[in-house]
């Protein structure tokens, strides 16, 4: 996991050049952006070792040190690295994309027990070492660059849905969690190890303090269930806070209903803006298109009362369909 801290300095879209090592070999290949590259069919994977529990990892086993910029906190306990790939159960006819490899503590265990496994890992430090250490899997390819800007329906090809595991950078990791919702076409799970208190934000019921945008977004295009908790001493080095693991099925429908999905979180993220005022306060200082449609349509207050919303409530005692209503009356 990642320690909190000054965000990674990154150029999104950085990426390295593709490279095979050969038909038998893990593979390096470049993060896509959009649909314009087709990455090569990965080969069929080499016989695996029955899986087995999982022992202490060792950070000397990558010369490299965790790096603060980045904000890296390798995971070292095999005891969570059992409980995770308990809870994802790997299948060998499926694909799985792991987000930030890291040392493979993970991806270890993955390559032994998936069909495909795809490695998005934005230091470019470590991918030479992850291209060596899984040089005999062909089932393991390599895509060096930013999981942001990854397009992930295009890096899975030639199949057509994948699931996620990530142990993500806590700096960064609401804004992989909002991408991986832009890309749910092509993923139908995910399990993600996040820092403790974002993990309570996103399950976040209507009326809870701890409910944000983050939960409304998440409610609407996923059911979520938390696994366990993580001490900071599963990690090396060690951050200042607990982590989560956290089980996001993608919905099948999106529970919006004929809502403009754009709208929606434009309308969201205007209401929780400041949370200690009320909506009405908050969407009568949204942003200027949104206020320009809203008067368009009478005024804030207008359409709260409308969509049966007292003026004086504040964005998280709102319910997704209370949310629902109010965008469609705006459409």
């Amino acid at each position: 996991m990642k320690d909190e801290g000054k965000p990674p300095t990154r150029k999104r879209g950085d990426t390295e050049s593709l490279r095979e090592r050969g038909p038998t070999s893990a593979r390096w290949k470049r993060a896509v952006p959009g649909p314009k590259h087709t990455p090569g069919v990965p080969a069929s994977p080499s016989p695996r070792v029955p899986a087995s529990p999982s022992p202490p990892i060792h950070p000397s086993s990558f010369i490299l040190h965790p790096s603060k910029r980045l904000g890296q906190n390798f995971l070292v306990s095999g005891g969570v690295v059992d409980r995770i790939i308990n809870a994802l159960s790997p299948h060998r006819d499926e694909t799985i994309v792991e987000i930030g490899p890291g040392k493979g503590a993970l991806t270890t265990r993955l390559v032994n027990e998936a069909g495909s496994v795809v490695a998005i890992e934005f230091d470019r430090l470590l991918g030479p070492a992850l291209v060596e250490k899984y040089s005999s899997f062909a089932n393991f390819t390599l895509v060096q660059g930013d999981a942001l800007v990854t397009d992930f329906c295009d890096i899975i090809r030639p199949a057509t849905q994948a699931r996620v595991v990530a142990n993500l950078p806590y700096n960064i990791s609401t804004a992989i969690l909002q991408r991986l919702i832009e890309q749910r076409s092509c993923i139908t799970e995910m399990v993600l190890m996040l820092q403790r208190e974002v993990v309570e934000r996103i399950t976040a019921a209507a009326g809870s303090p701890e409910r944000g945008y983050l939960s409304v977004l998440v409610e609407a295009y996923c059911e979520t269930e938390k696994l366990f908790d993580v001490a900071p001493g599963a990690f090396r080095p060690a951050p200042k806070v607990w982590s989560s693991v956290i089980r996001l099925r993608v919905r099948p429908a999106v529970r919006l209903e004929t809502v403009n999905e754009a709208l929606f979180r434009g309308i969201v993220s205007a209401g929780f803006a400041q949370k200690r005022k009320t909506i009405l306060n908050n969407l009568r200082n949204a942003p200027e298109a949104l206020q320009e449609l809203i008067k368009r349509h009478g005024g804030a207050s207008i359409v709260l009362c409308e969509a049966g919303i007292d003026l004086q409530r504040r964005a998280e005692t709102l319910t997704l369909s209370e949310w629902s209503c109010f965008s469609r009356l705006l459409q």
